[in-house]
Protein backbone atom coordinates (compact mmCIF):
# COMPACT_ATOMS: atom_id res chain seq x y z
CA UNK A 1 0.00 0.00 0.00
CA UNK A 2 1.28 3.12 -1.07
CA UNK A 3 1.07 5.98 1.56
CA UNK A 4 0.92 9.83 0.57
CA UNK A 5 3.52 11.90 2.58
CA UNK A 6 3.96 15.37 3.13
CA UNK A 7 7.62 16.39 3.58
CA UNK A 8 8.32 19.92 5.10
CA UNK A 9 11.93 21.81 4.37
CA UNK A 10 12.73 24.88 5.14
CA UNK A 11 9.07 26.03 4.72
CA UNK A 12 8.60 24.34 1.34
CA UNK A 13 6.44 21.31 1.00
CA UNK A 14 7.46 18.76 -1.08
CA UNK A 15 4.99 15.61 -2.27
CA UNK A 16 6.22 11.61 -1.58
CA UNK A 17 5.15 8.16 -2.03
CA UNK A 18 5.92 6.03 0.99
CA UNK A 19 5.58 1.91 0.74
CA UNK A 20 6.74 -0.21 3.66
CA UNK A 21 6.38 -4.40 2.46
CA UNK A 22 5.78 -6.91 5.48
CA UNK A 23 9.08 -7.24 7.33
CA UNK A 24 10.74 -4.34 6.05
CA UNK A 25 14.72 -4.73 6.50
CA UNK A 26 15.44 -1.55 5.45
CA UNK A 27 14.23 1.81 3.57
CA UNK A 28 15.60 3.39 0.93
CA UNK A 29 15.39 7.23 0.04
CA UNK A 30 15.10 7.90 -3.55
CA UNK A 31 16.82 11.33 -4.81
CA UNK A 32 15.24 11.67 -8.74
CA UNK A 33 17.42 13.29 -11.31
CA UNK A 34 16.88 17.16 -13.11
CA UNK A 35 13.82 17.61 -14.70
CA UNK A 36 12.53 14.25 -13.31
CA UNK A 37 9.73 14.35 -10.08
CA UNK A 38 8.67 11.16 -7.65
CA UNK A 39 6.90 10.13 -10.75
CA UNK A 40 10.20 9.47 -12.64
CA UNK A 41 9.29 5.78 -14.74
CA UNK A 42 12.77 4.57 -14.00
CA UNK A 43 13.22 4.97 -10.30
CA UNK A 44 9.60 3.54 -9.86
CA UNK A 45 10.19 0.63 -12.10
CA UNK A 46 13.83 0.31 -9.48
CA UNK A 47 11.77 0.85 -6.48
CA UNK A 48 9.01 -1.89 -7.23
CA UNK A 49 11.94 -4.41 -7.57
CA UNK A 50 13.53 -3.34 -4.21
CA UNK A 51 9.66 -3.49 -2.83
CA UNK A 52 9.76 -7.36 -4.10
CA UNK A 53 13.00 -7.77 -1.43
CA UNK A 54 11.55 -6.12 1.61
CA UNK A 55 13.04 -3.02 0.95
CA UNK A 56 10.60 -0.21 2.10
CA UNK A 57 10.68 3.04 -0.66
CA UNK A 58 10.08 6.63 -0.36
CA UNK A 59 10.12 8.49 -3.41
CA UNK A 60 9.22 12.30 -3.18
CA UNK A 61 9.72 15.31 -5.39
CA UNK A 62 12.77 17.50 -4.74
CA UNK A 63 11.00 20.76 -5.56
CA UNK A 64 7.58 22.03 -4.90
CA UNK A 65 5.00 22.70 -8.04
CA UNK A 66 5.99 26.13 -8.58
CA UNK A 67 9.85 25.90 -8.53
CA UNK A 68 9.36 22.66 -10.84
CA UNK A 69 7.44 24.97 -13.42
CA UNK A 70 10.49 27.52 -13.35
CA UNK A 71 12.91 25.01 -13.75
CA UNK A 72 11.34 23.68 -17.00
CA UNK A 73 11.90 27.19 -18.74
CA UNK A 74 14.90 28.19 -16.65
CA UNK A 75 16.70 24.93 -15.71
CA UNK A 76 17.78 27.51 -12.26
CA UNK A 77 17.34 24.65 -9.38
CA UNK A 78 18.50 21.44 -11.40
CA UNK A 79 21.75 21.85 -10.40
CA UNK A 80 21.67 23.49 -7.06
CA UNK A 81 23.24 21.06 -4.68
CA UNK A 82 22.86 23.34 -1.94
CA UNK A 83 19.31 23.99 -2.19
CA UNK A 84 18.55 19.83 -2.76
CA UNK A 85 20.78 18.59 -0.34
CA UNK A 86 18.61 19.96 3.10
CA UNK A 87 14.89 18.58 1.04
CA UNK A 88 16.54 15.24 0.67
CA UNK A 89 17.60 15.49 4.59
CA UNK A 90 14.62 15.99 5.64
CA UNK A 91 12.93 12.90 3.77
CA UNK A 92 15.53 11.13 5.33
CA UNK A 93 14.58 12.70 8.62
CA UNK A 94 10.95 12.22 8.23
CA UNK A 95 11.21 8.13 7.21
CA UNK A 96 12.94 8.36 10.51
CA UNK A 97 10.55 9.35 12.38
CA UNK A 98 7.44 8.02 10.15
CA UNK A 99 5.67 5.16 12.49
CA UNK A 100 5.68 2.77 9.48
CA UNK A 101 9.15 2.90 9.14
CA UNK A 102 10.71 3.58 12.12
CA UNK A 103 13.78 1.61 13.60
CA UNK A 104 14.62 0.61 10.19
CA UNK A 105 18.38 1.40 8.47
CA UNK A 106 18.02 4.04 5.98
CA UNK A 107 19.84 4.00 2.33
CA UNK A 108 19.81 6.88 -0.38
CA UNK A 109 18.90 5.98 -4.06
CA UNK A 110 20.32 8.73 -6.64
CA UNK A 111 19.69 9.46 -10.26
CA UNK A 112 21.81 11.60 -12.15
CA UNK A 113 22.05 14.68 -10.23
CA UNK A 114 20.57 13.14 -7.30
CA UNK A 115 23.35 11.10 -7.14
CA UNK A 116 25.07 14.25 -5.84
CA UNK A 117 22.59 15.10 -3.75
CA UNK A 118 22.56 11.70 -2.25
CA UNK A 119 26.26 11.54 -1.35
CA UNK A 120 26.41 14.95 0.53
CA UNK A 121 23.31 13.96 2.38
CA UNK A 122 25.35 10.77 3.58
CA UNK A 123 28.38 12.81 4.29
CA UNK A 124 25.93 15.37 6.57
CA UNK A 125 24.21 12.91 8.44
CA UNK A 126 26.67 9.65 8.36
CA UNK A 127 24.21 7.80 11.79
CA UNK A 128 21.15 8.39 9.29
CA UNK A 129 22.22 7.51 5.60
CA UNK A 130 23.81 4.48 5.90
CA UNK A 131 24.41 3.22 2.22
CA UNK A 132 24.18 4.98 -1.07
CA UNK A 133 23.84 4.02 -5.06
CA UNK A 134 24.04 5.73 -7.83
CA UNK A 135 22.13 5.49 -11.15
CA UNK A 136 23.72 7.01 -13.78
CA UNK A 137 25.04 9.84 -11.10
CA UNK A 138 26.88 12.78 -11.17
CA UNK A 139 28.68 12.47 -8.21
CA UNK A 140 31.42 14.75 -9.59
CA UNK A 141 28.96 17.56 -8.59
CA UNK A 142 29.35 16.27 -4.73
CA UNK A 143 33.24 16.81 -5.19
CA UNK A 144 33.72 18.52 -1.93
CA UNK A 145 32.16 16.21 0.41
CA UNK A 146 33.16 12.66 -1.18
CA UNK A 147 35.71 12.52 1.57
CA UNK A 148 33.48 12.77 4.46
CA UNK A 149 30.92 10.00 3.36
CA UNK A 150 31.45 7.05 5.43
CA UNK A 151 28.47 4.98 4.02
CA UNK A 152 29.24 1.97 1.59
CA UNK A 153 28.66 3.48 -1.53
CA UNK A 154 27.84 1.72 -5.04
CA UNK A 155 28.41 3.66 -8.58
CA UNK A 156 26.14 1.92 -10.94
CA UNK A 157 26.86 3.36 -14.54
CA UNK A 158 25.85 1.68 -18.34
CA UNK A 159 28.86 0.47 -19.90
CA UNK A 160 28.16 2.71 -23.41
CA UNK A 161 28.46 5.89 -21.20
CA UNK A 162 32.08 6.48 -21.22
CA UNK A 163 31.78 10.01 -20.08
CA UNK A 164 29.46 9.27 -17.08
CA UNK A 165 32.18 5.65 -16.31
CA UNK A 166 35.08 8.16 -16.01
CA UNK A 167 33.34 10.83 -13.62
CA UNK A 168 32.25 7.79 -11.54
CA UNK A 169 35.71 6.28 -11.49
CA UNK A 170 37.39 9.68 -10.16
CA UNK A 171 34.76 9.85 -7.70
CA UNK A 172 35.54 6.30 -6.70
CA UNK A 173 39.42 7.25 -6.36
CA UNK A 174 38.39 10.16 -3.55
CA UNK A 175 35.59 8.40 -1.29
CA UNK A 176 36.93 6.61 1.37
CA UNK A 177 33.95 4.29 2.60
CA UNK A 178 33.69 0.63 0.95
CA UNK A 179 33.03 1.56 -2.99
CA UNK A 180 32.19 -0.07 -6.01
CA UNK A 181 31.65 1.18 -9.62
CA UNK A 182 29.75 -1.50 -11.60
CA UNK A 183 28.86 -0.98 -15.27
CA UNK A 184 25.43 -2.41 -16.95
CA UNK A 185 26.54 -4.66 -19.98
CA UNK A 186 25.32 -2.66 -23.05
CA UNK A 187 23.72 0.13 -21.41
CA UNK A 188 23.38 3.37 -22.40
CA UNK A 189 23.33 6.39 -19.85
CA UNK A 190 19.55 5.79 -19.87
CA UNK A 191 19.87 2.51 -18.98
CA UNK A 192 16.84 2.51 -21.84
CA UNK A 193 18.17 -1.29 -23.34
CA UNK A 194 16.35 -4.39 -22.59
CA UNK A 195 17.01 -5.65 -19.61
CA UNK A 196 19.53 -2.80 -18.79
CA UNK A 197 17.20 -1.13 -15.77
CA UNK A 198 16.49 -5.03 -14.48
CA UNK A 199 20.00 -5.23 -14.11
CA UNK A 200 20.46 -1.66 -12.11
CA UNK A 201 17.70 -2.82 -9.73
CA UNK A 202 19.28 -5.84 -9.15
CA UNK A 203 22.76 -4.47 -8.52
CA UNK A 204 20.70 -2.06 -5.96
CA UNK A 205 18.54 -4.07 -4.22
CA UNK A 206 21.28 -6.53 -3.94
CA UNK A 207 23.86 -3.57 -2.01
CA UNK A 208 21.07 -1.99 0.30
CA UNK A 209 20.22 -5.96 1.35
CA UNK A 210 24.09 -7.08 2.18
CA UNK A 211 24.49 -3.15 3.78
CA UNK A 212 21.11 -2.64 5.40
CA UNK A 213 20.43 -5.60 6.56
CA UNK A 214 23.23 -6.02 8.76
CA UNK A 215 22.74 -2.93 10.18
CA UNK A 216 18.96 -4.53 11.03
CA UNK A 217 20.19 -7.44 12.46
Amino acid sequence: MTLPVTIESGGTELSGDLVVPADAIGVVVFAHGSGSSRFSTRNRAVARSMQDRRLATLLFDLLDHDEELRDQYSGQYRFDIGMLVPRLIGAVEHVAGHASASGLPIGAFGASTGAAVALCAAARRPELVRAVVSRGGRPDLAREELAGVKAPTLLIVGERDPQVITLNEQAASHLTAPTQVRLVPGASHLFEEEGALEQVADYAAEWFEKHLASQNA
